[in-house]
C-alpha cells in the first residue's frame, strides 16, 4: 500500500506539474473572440520583418508550431497541415506559423534548420515566425502545438482554438476548426464553433 500510495502522489505531480506547464506561460488575460487581436512584429526564418498590419484587411490564420512537439510532426507527417495551408492559401487566406520556443530549450532550433524541417515537411504556409521572447506568444495567451488563431478582415479574433477534433488521430473523418472558419469568414457568417481546447505540447516558453 505505501508504494501504492508513493505512486499515486508521484503521477499526481507529475500531472499537475505538466498542466502548470501547459497554462502558466500566459502571465496577463489574453484576447477573447471578438478582440482586437495583438499587433506584433517578427522576423521569419530569413530574417525579414512581418507585422500584423503588413496582412491589414486579410483573413490571417496563426498556427503556433514546434517540430519537436509528437503532435506537430504528426499533422505535418501525416500532410494534414501541409494540406490546410494551401487550402487556405488557395482562398487568399495569408497563413503564418509561429514558433515560440525559447533557446535554451531542448526543442529549440535555428532558423536554417526550421527551413530545412519544414520544407521537407511539404508546409504551405507563407511565412514561419520566431518569437523566441515569448511575447507574442503570451499577448494571444497561446497553449500549445499546435494551437490555431483566425483573425478576421478586421482585425478581430474569429477562432481560438484546436486545428481539429482529432486529438488522438486516429479518426478516419475529422472537422478541421481553422478551415471551417475560414470558410464561415468567406460567406460572410458567424463562426459556428469560435472556441475549443487546443491540445499539442506546451508551448515552450521560458
Amino acid at each position: 500500500m505505501t508504494g501504492m500510495r508513493s505512486w499515486t502522489r508521484v503521477a499526481f505531480a507529475l500531472t499537475a506539474a505538466a498542466a502548470a506547464s501547459a497554462f502558466s506561460a500566459p502571465d496577463q488575460t489574453p484576447p477573447a473572440v471578438g478582440d482586437t487581436a495583438p499587433a506584433f512584429t517578427l522576423k521569419c526564418l530569413a530574417g525579414h520583418d512581418h507585422t500584423l498590419a503588413d496582412f491589414k484587411g486579410k483573413i490571417v490564420v496563426l498556427e503556433w508550431t514546434n517540430p519537436g512537439c509528437p503532435v506537430v510532426q504528426r499533422h505535418y507527417k501525416d500532410g494534414l497541415m501541409p494540406a490546410a495551408q494551401r487550402e487556405a492559401r488557395e482562398k487568399g487566406i495569408v497563413w503564418l506559423a509561429v514558433n515560440s520556443t525559447n533557446p535554451e530549450h531542448s526543442n529549440y532550433r535555428a532558423p536554417e534548420d526550421l527551413k530545412k524541417t519544414f520544407t521537407e515537411w511539404q508546409a504551405a504556409y507563407a511565412a514561419q515566425l520566431m518569437d523566441a521572447d515569448g511575447t507574442t506568444g503570451t499577448a494571444y495567451g497561446a497553449k500549445t502545438t499546435p494551437h490555431i488563431f483566425v483573425i478576421d478582415a478586421q482585425g478581430k479574433i474569429a477562432y481560438n482554438g484546436a486545428i481539429d477534433d482529432d486529438t488522438s488521430g486516429r479518426k478516419p473523418e475529422r472537422i478541421n476548426y481553422a478551415l471551417a472558419a475560414v470558410d464561415a469568414l468567406l460567406a460572410g457568417k458567424p463562426v459556428a464553433v469560435a472556441t475549443t481546447q487546443p491540445y499539442g505540447c506546451s508551448v515552450k516558453y521560458k
